[in-house]
């Protein structure tokens, strides 16, 4: 009973006027940064850092939470209508939801994905709901040696998402020694500031952020073209026998998005992978997967919908994101004050439960949007890609500056803003370096506590059961990739 007191208290929160308003914005800017390829929401909630800091953080993270499943639904618009996957999420969609399109079927292939999104973003938030508060009970007893090897585990994990496990822990790393400039909080002593007295602060979450993914994808996005969509959606209720076809698909794609979503080491992409496999190897005809099959459509929406809400499961009960815009939204948090964790359940319940309300609402408002609304959205799509570059350069240059009035900032906004550049030219991650740089005083203390504790000794997180398990877990995040590219290799040889 408590949990559905939690909830309605949650709901009380929620729909108060400036809430609703924030989840309103989240849901339909997701939808518009999701149509949008190149963007994204950790761009979009990047861009929006500034704006919210010193403001209410529930609203905030609801505007982010929103902006974050939100996208799930507008990459399919690209997905279908151009064949270009606003998301990688929505890779799989393309497949079969383009071909839908080509045949006249394009408001059907969006309809079914709308209403898909519906039932497996409510079943993924009722999962987080139900999921994430006795995990966060659990982790109420890790001392310093379990929160290291929580912080080892984030980094590893969201570095092998990636293409190169290599790079991506380059990264990652990266991210922690930044996290170094400054005031060292134990001691007091100025660490690699060079005697500038604008680093004795520390160089901030919020300009890294922006940089790399706003600075960062513009850059990259200038000078590639934007292929004609199809911009004739038609009807997008589907018929009762299309409806019999997807209700399957739809019900086992949320239940793999939201078990997929949930491991840290995995995310939306390999959910709408899975599930596009599952639909394909239980179908009776599966030699019509990649011409037009509405159950290619409706497995892969449902499972990275619902992949975004188990996300949030290990984000907020350890602090732990599972994606790229999970280690962002937690950065945020920290930036507000708050600690992402086990304690978060209990120090910001408040917080907590409006945003898994607001999950439910947001959810419902995508619905009642993207039906009558698919043919306004695809219509968006022809906007041509320059017209929107300057207004984002301008909105990151002043939001970095308005924060902390320093044109500092804004120098080193641009300095990274060209990393970011680079990293996305040379294919590093930019999320990595985001974790490293929010997690970096965490596992800094954490890791200096554990050696006093230990006088030194390593063998303090190997001999306690949840930091070797967590270590071991990291461990395996890192081989795991390795390991199968070895095997494929191995396959590909010719005997």
């Amino acid at each position: 009973m408590s949990v559905l007191a939690d909830l309605a208290a949650g709901f009380a929160g929620a729909l108060t006027p400036w809430n609703l308003l924030m989840c309103f914005a989240g849901v339909f800017a997701g939808q518009l940064v999701g149509a949008l390829p190149g963007i994204g929401p950790s761009a979009a909630i990047a861009l929006l850092l500034p704006l919210t800091f010193g403001g209410d953080p529930t609203s905030a993270i609801i505007l982010f939470a929103g902006i974050y499943y939100g996208a799930q639904y507008g990459g399919t618009l690209t997905s279908v209508l151009i064949s270009v996957p606003g998301e990688p999420s929505s890779v799989m969609t393309s497949l079969d939801g383009y071909q839908m399109a080509l045949k006249g079927r394009a408001g059907t292939a969006l309809g079914i994905a709308a209403i898909g999104s519906f039932f497996a973003g409510t079943i993924a938030t009722l999962g987080l709901m139900i999921l994430a508060p006795p995990l966060a009970r659990a982790a109420l007893a890790f001392g310093p040696p379990e929160y290291f090897a929580l912080v080892v585990l984030g980094l590893t994990a969201l570095a092998a998402v990636g293409g190169s496990v290599l790079k991506g822990l380059s990264a990652g790393v990266f991210g922690l020694l930044i996290s170094t400039i400054g005031i060292d909080q134990q001691t007091g002593v100025a660490r690699f500031a060079f005697d500038q007295v604008w680093l004795l602060d520390g160089i901030g979450f919020i300009v890294i952020t922006v940089a790399l993914f706003g600075i960062g994808e513009v850059l990259s996005s200038v000078g590639k073209p934007a292929p004609a969509p199809i911009t004739n959606v038609g009807n997008v209720l589907p018929s009762r026998e299309e409806w019999r076809q997807s209700r399957m698909p739809i019900l086992r794609g949320s239940v793999i998005g939201f078990l997929v979503g949930v491991l840290p080491a995995t995310g939306a992409t390999i959910a709408s992978f899975i599930a596009y496999i599952v639909e394909k190897k239980v179908s009776r005809n599966p030699e019509k997967f990649g011409t037009g099959a509405i159950e290619g459509v409706a497995g892969p929406e449902a499972s990275n919908n619902a992949a975004a809400g188990g996300a949030m499961v290990p984000m907020l009960a350890l602090g732990v994101p599972g994606s790229g815009t999970t280690a962002i939204i937690l950065g945020a948090l920290i930036m507000f004050g708050i600690r992402p964790g086990p304690e978060l359940f209990d120090k910001n319940s408040a917080l907590v439960w409006t945003v898994i309300a607001s999950m439910y609402i947001g959810n419902v408002m995508l619905l009642v949007m993207n039906l009558p609304l698919a043919g306004l959205f695809a219509k968006l799509l022809r906007v041509p890609y320059p017209y929107l570059y300057p207004p984002i350069l301008a909105l990151c240059v002043a939001g970095v500056y308005s924060q902390a009035n320093s044109i500092q900032d804004v120098w080193m906004l641009l300095g990274f803003g060209v990393l970011g550049w680079l990293m996305m030219r040379y294919d590093w991650p930019a999320a990595p370096m985001i974790l490293g740089l929010v997690l970096g005083v965490i596992f800094e203390n954490s890791l200096r506590q554990s050696m006093t504790l230990s006088h030194g000794s390593l063998t303090i997180f190997f001999t306690r059961p949840v930091s070797a398990f967590l270590l071991a877990c990291s461990l395996l995040a890192i081989t795991a990739p390795l390991i199968i590219k070895l095997m494929q290799s191995r396959k590909q040889v010719p005997a």
